[in-house]
């Protein structure tokens, strides 16, 4: 077992936090401590999270559900909202949702947990902003870092009282540097790292990143339209000579945390079952932790006349750190990654292109944005019609151009950056 360097907190809510958590775990001796799950948290604390994190997710799954589900996450949605970037201003003033968690910390909410970590003294390491809250508010005695876990954060993610704080934010891009400003965080206490993406999917030098992007543009570049112009730019920044294609083409679609949106996987695999059947297409159904998703892809697989790991997988573990582990390998020969915009958008850091589904959030519309500015993430068409607007994003090497855009302008070292922040520390 490796040395423990830092305390690693997420909170289990959905993937974000604890995807975010996945590739520093080497640094925490393989532990990551769930806020709202941890051994020996009291009970009322206990129920306080698992109360919030059903309604959060009655109302994700409420969404769908024309005028009255949308106007009820609205609501919601609006206490989250990150406001527009222009023009630049202090925004440092609290919000309703920063109040409501304080009002819950000076009641106790957290101080078990500070207590329990406290005489380690070692780093505490977050994904989750509330959990940097209590760390501070109970004076935690080593340093506090908050990982960012979208492409820009609400107000939220900053101290209440920004100017007095001594919590380090660790930010995927300048951008975000420049948003933790004006919401009034100290310049020295905001430090860009990237988002940490997972290291088996990198290598230490890059190497096994290259290797997969080498074959991956390949594949979604079948008449060579892409590479007619942009060989020279291959041979530079992939370094490894190109990989013949082999069929069929994979892609892998992932739902949220609240299983929001199963039903555009179900409808993917419908309206591409005959090209699944040809072989000519394989789609990894990516149901993460919850047992009902995967039984319903289940069904959707064998109603479409298909048969799981005949051109169809689904890609499922009941615990979390299996679940992740089990993504990332399906990961090295996925060719397109289809998902909501959530922190999978900086999987395109990995020369994966990302068809978005419908945003589901403010962030995610933030998210929605950062993707298509890189060039990396391309607006999902009409699903009836994908059959046909599909093959022409590959055949004009839209889908390849996708993949070099993430691959060139997203931070891919983000993992490494914290731990080398982290030994420098030490």
């Amino acid at each position: 077992m490796s040395e423990k360097k830092i305390n690693l907190v997420a909170a289990d809510m959905g993937y974000g936090h604890q995807r975010a958590a996945y590739p520093l775990r080497d640094l925490s001796n393989g532990e990551v401590i769930t806020i709202n799950n941890y051994e020996g948290i009291p009970s009322w604390e206990r129920s306080y999270w698992i109360k919030g994190l059903r309604s959060y997710e009655r109302i994700s799954r409420l969404k769908k559900i024309p005028f009255i589900g949308e106007w009820i996450f609205s609501i919601m949605d609006f206490f989250q909202k990150i406001p527009a970037r222009y023009p630049s201003r202090d925004l440092s003033q609290p919000i309703f949702q920063q109040k409501y968690f304080y009002r819950s910390i000076k009641k106790g909410m957290g101080r078990h947990l500070i207590e329990k970590l406290s005489p380690t003294g070692l780093p505490f390491v977050t994904t989750f902003f509330v959990a940097a809250y209590i760390a501070e508010h109970y004076n935690y005695p080593g340093d506090i870092y908050c990982i960012i876990c979208d492409t820009d954060a609400s107000r939220s993610w900053a101290p209440i009282n920004p100017a007095a704080s001594r919590t380090k934010f660790l930010v995927p891009s300048g951008k975000v540097k420049d948003r933790f400003m004006m919401y009034g965080v100290k310049k020295e206490n905001i430090i860009v790292t990237g988002f940490p993406l997972p290291k088996e999917n990198i290598g230490f030098n890059k190497e096994t990143l290259q290797s997969d992007l080498a074959r991956r543009v390949v594949e979604l570049d079948p008449k060579g339209k892409y590479r007619e112009h942009y060989q020279s730019l291959l041979d530079g920044e992939v370094k490894k000579p190109p990989v013949n294609a082999v069929s069929p083409l994979v892609i892998t679609f992932a739902v949220g945390g609240a299983g929001a949106q199963k039903e555009i996987g179900a409808k993917l695999i419908t309206k591409l079952s005959k090209e699944i059947a040809d072989k000519n297409m394989r789609v990894n159904l990516v149901a993460g932790n919850r047992l009902e998703i995967k039984e319903y892809f289940l069904d959707v697989v064998s109603k479409a006349g298909l048969k799981i790991g005949e051109g169809v997988d689904i890609v499922y573990d009941p615990d979390k750190t299996a679940y992740f582990k089990k993504f990332n390998d399906c990961l090295h020969d996925t060719d397109i990654l289809w998902t909501k915009p959530s922190e999978l958008s900086f999987y395109c850091a990995l020369g994966l292109p990302i068809i978005m589904s419908a945003p589901v959030g403010s962030q995610e519309d933030f998210n929605r944005d950062w993707l298509l500015e890189m060039g990396a993430g391309i607006d999902s068409l009409p699903l009836e019609y994908v059959t046909e607007w599909l093959p022409d994003m590959l055949y004009s090497g839209r889908l390849a151009r996708a993949a070099m855009n993430g691959f060139l302008n997203a931070e891919q070292m983000g993992a490494y950056n914290i731990e080398k922040l982290i030994n420098d520390k030490k």
